[in-house]
């Protein structure tokens, strides 16, 4: 048995151990269960559910998430449009995301493939060495794809920016926070 201050408390019957937690208030938790003999823990099991959850939520918030979004084009698109789906694409690389373009062929449209690839390597040209085509142009079905992913040049320029506006947004929300404090501690000087 092991104690809540992480001594050693030697080898007692399980009787003895539960009246050692209920002693000092605290849970007798069975640590590991297939040694000989089994080891158990005094702790208190709220407590340490609470502190496994916020280690978890603070690893969970330092993991970036690379999403996966999509732009679609048609064959028939005119060129203002390219360089509209192009400046989207643009914009989602900066954040980190990683892009699917797609192409959406419709009836006769499938007999000309090389309109698709054409304008893909159009948009890729577009987006001047601001991304890496992690997958080729391909034909699934009725569209041509082509996923692009950020540099990592790009990458580390989005993430900067991100932190600037995260950190902007924090110390908007303390500055919201500290006045509603002042205004209810106003509130609560004029009600007496």
């Amino acid at each position: 048995m092991i104690s809540d201050t992480g001594e050693q408390l030697g080898v007692l019957p399980t009787f003895e151990a539960l009246r050692t937690a209920r002693e000092r208030n605290l849970d007798l938790v069975e640590v590991a269960p297939t040694a000989v003999p089994p080891v158990c823990r005094l702790l208190d099991y709220g407590r340490f559910k609470y502190e496994q959850t916020r280690k978890e939520r603070e690893a969970r918030r330092h993991q970036k998430v690379a999403l996966l979004k999509e732009v679609r084009l048609r064959p028939k698109i005119d060129e203002h449009d390219v360089a509209f789906k192009t400046r989207l694409v643009h914009r989602f690389l900066q954040e980190g995301d990683k892009v699917k373009v797609s192409v959406v062929f419709r009836g006769r449209e499938l007999a000309h493939p090389e309109i698709g690839q054409a304008l893909l390597r159009k948009v890729f040209a577009g987006l001047e060495s601001g991304a890496a085509i992690e997958k080729a142009i391909a034909m699934e079905g009725r569209n041509m794809t082509m996923i692009l992913a950020p540099v990592e040049k790009v990458a580390k320029e989005a993430k900067e920016a991100k932190e600037a506006r995260e950190a902007t947004k924090d110390a908007n929300k303390e500055a919201i926070k500290e006045a509603r404090e002042r205004k209810e501690a106003g509130a609560e000087v004029k009600n007496p």
